[in-house]
């Protein structure tokens, strides 16, 4: 199948690594075909880059296989890369051999130049054909490597945390639950059911955030991040939620909530520096067709200060605007998008962080501040969306720790391991958690999470 003969489209449009009167062998997929007497023309496109290559065939009579190639068709195409007269492409490939790998008919569905993401979404298995979901597929691929990149440079331990876990980290209680019992003969004990039978013996769950091992690791290893999927049963139908998907959740030994900071700040512009000096050809498209004010929206926060303001000078700042919220403003209550975007966008004009929040909105782990009703605890801000990032000082002291777990009325007796990372050398210290779906569609200007993965879990849908 000449795999490893074959040239990738991205290496002679986008990288120019071929020269012209080179032999080539293209293998991908046909985007459209142009035939006449004298001429036709081929669009191919094997998803590593938006643009396609032409194949041009001079003597179309020679070829009687065209009749059977059309969109969607896969083809094996070999010839001389030539410099291309056509307006708009600088390269085309003057084909010398033409074989059909995989044929198909006049009911492939994505005959169209374009379709709504909506319909997309019913053909989830076709899509990625498509150029915007192979540019944001290509952009999630290099973006995930950047991620990596960037903590490995920084001395980071890549740390692989449970899938399936004993432990709700926000205690919010909105979990998959997971059991091996027949779920027609459930065994129970006094009224309730009798975990013990279950196959960990004791009730689990997916994951919701790998945090708490997380913390594990970075009271060995200093410091550690998890970057894989996590759950959430949340029966939400926003273009921000999903059942399924993926956090980075950096944590730090020795490190206190203002250096958490810095490393949040420093990690999210590498990673959007990274998608505008490395995905440069799919930006661009982004940026035509897409959101034309992706590509500015990142350098904007690449070139910024983020200001930084307490939860309570955030309130004081909301309750003093002549701004009508859906949401009411007062000191205790949950910052929603609405105030957390006025801040960013009409207040300061850049990114903020905000941070000690209220103690009793936070989850159980944030360390309590010295005045007993806030925690360290901080959401990092961007334009257009509000928090992008979220973390926290972790609470390292035991009998506080215990103390704001009954009052959040939590089994302790389940966090015995946890407690005793409190008990055997203890230090401070954070960490934040990145949503990366939610960050790709920042990146890339998609509205919707459910058109930036590349299989969608959200209620009522599990396709695939």
């Amino acid at each position: 199948m000449d795999y490893f003969r074959r040239t990738k489209i991205a290496g002679i449009i986008v990288e120019d690594k071929v020269e012209t009167g080179r032999e080539v062998i293209i293998l991908g997929w046909v985007r459209t075909v142009r035939t006449s007497k004298a001429v036709a023309f081929i669009e191919i496109n094997d998803g590593s880059c938006v643009g396609n290559l032409q194949a041009v065939i001079n003597n179309p009579e020679d070829f009687p296989i065209l009749a059977d190639i059309l969109t969607g068709a896969a083809v094996r195409v070999a010839g001389k890369l030539i410099d291309s007269p056509a307006k708009g492409q600088k390269y085309e490939l003057a084909v010398e051999k033409l074989d059909l790998i995989g044929p198909a008919d006049q009911s492939y569905p994505l005959q169209k130049k374009r379709h709504t993401f909506e319909y997309l979404r019913e053909i989830a298995h076709l899509r990625p054909r498509t150029n915007t979901f192979g540019a944001v597929n290509r952009v999630r691929s290099k973006i995930a490597y950047a991620v990596h990149k960037y903590f490995q440079e920084h001395g980071f331990v890549y740390l692989h945390t449970p899938i399936i876990t004993s432990a709700d980290a926000e205690g919010a209680g909105e979990v998959f639950r997971v059991t091996a019992f027949d779920l027609a003969k459930v065994p129970m004990k006094d009224g309730d059911i009798d975990f013990d039978e279950d196959f960990f013996g004791t009730e689990t769950f997916l994951t919701v955030s790998g945090q708490l091992e997380a913390e594990i690791g970075a009271l060995a290893l200093s410091d550690v991040y998890t970057f894989s999927p996590t759950f959430r049963a949340e029966e939400s139908y926003t273009s921000r939620h999903a059942s399924e998907f993926w956090m980075i959740e950096p944590e730090m030994a020795f490190c206190d909530l203002q250096e958490t900071m810095d490393i949040a700040v420093d990690f999210l512009k590498y990673i959007f520096r990274f998608a505008l000096e490395e995905c440069a050809d799919d930006m661009a498209f982004f940026g035509k067709w897409i959101d034309k004010t992706v590509q500015q929206t990142l350098e904007h926060v690449i070139e910024s200060d983020f200001e930084r303001i307490t939860y309570t000078e955030a309130v004081k700042i909301l309750e003093k605007s002549s701004q009508s919220f859906e949401f009411p403003v007062g000191w205790g209550c949950d910052l929603q998008s609405e105030h957390e975007r006025y801040i960013t966008e009409k207040v300061f004009k850049k990114p903020v962080i905000v941070y000690d929040y209220p103690k009793d909105i936070k989850a159980f782990y944030m360390r309590v501040n010295d005045d007993g009703k806030t925690v360290g605890a901080m959401d990092a801000l961007v334009p257009k969306i509000g928090e992008i990032i979220g973390g926290s000082q972790r609470e390292e002291r035991y009998d506080v720790l215990m103390q704001t777990m009954k009052e959040k009325g939590l089994k302790t007796d389940i966090y015995d391991w946890y407690f005793d990372l409190r008990k055997y050398g203890r230090v401070p210290h954070s960490g934040f958690g990145l949503g990366f779906d939610r960050t790709l569609m920042y990146i890339t200007g998609m509205s919707n999470i459910r058109d930036v993965q590349p299989f969608p879990r959200v209620p009522r849908w599990a396709k695939f």
